[in-house]
C-alpha cells in the first residue's frame, strides 16, 4: 500500500457504532479498513456514474439536441407510466 496520510473525522454516533460493529465482528481488522472500503465503494460508484453519463446519456443528449422532434412530451411520458403502473397493479390483483 502507498504511504498513508493521517486524517481526523467526526462521525455521527450511528456511523461510529456501525464501524465498531464491523470491526468487532471481524469483518474488518480496523476502523481505517472500514473507511478505506467505504471510500473505494464511493469511488467505484462515482466511476460507474461517469461511465453511464459518457456511454449512455451523452449520445442521447446529442441526438436530442440534433433532432428535438424525437422528444416525447412529459405529460405523455407520465401518462404512459401511470397506465403501465395501473396495469401492473391490476395484474397483481387479478391472477
Amino acid at each position: 500500500m502507498s504511504a498513508s496520510a493521517k486524517r481526523t473525522f467526526s462521525l455521527p454516533a450511528e456511523q461510529a457504532t456501525y464501524i465498531d460493529t464491523l470491526v468487532a465482528s471481524g469483518t474488518y481488522a480496523t476502523a481505517s479498513e472500514v473507511v478505506r472500503a467505504g471510500l473505494r465503494a464511493l469511488q467505484e460508484r462515482d466511476q460507474a456514474v461517469e461511465r453511464w453519463l459518457r456511454d449512455e446519456v451523452a449520445h442521447v443528449y446529442d441526438a436530442m439536441k440534433a433532432n428535438p422532434e424525437r422528444a416525447i412530451p412529459a405529460d405523455q411520458v407520465f401518462s404512459n407510466i401511470r397506465a403501465y403502473h395501473t396495469a401492473r397493479l391490476k395484474a397483481r390483483r387479478d391472477p
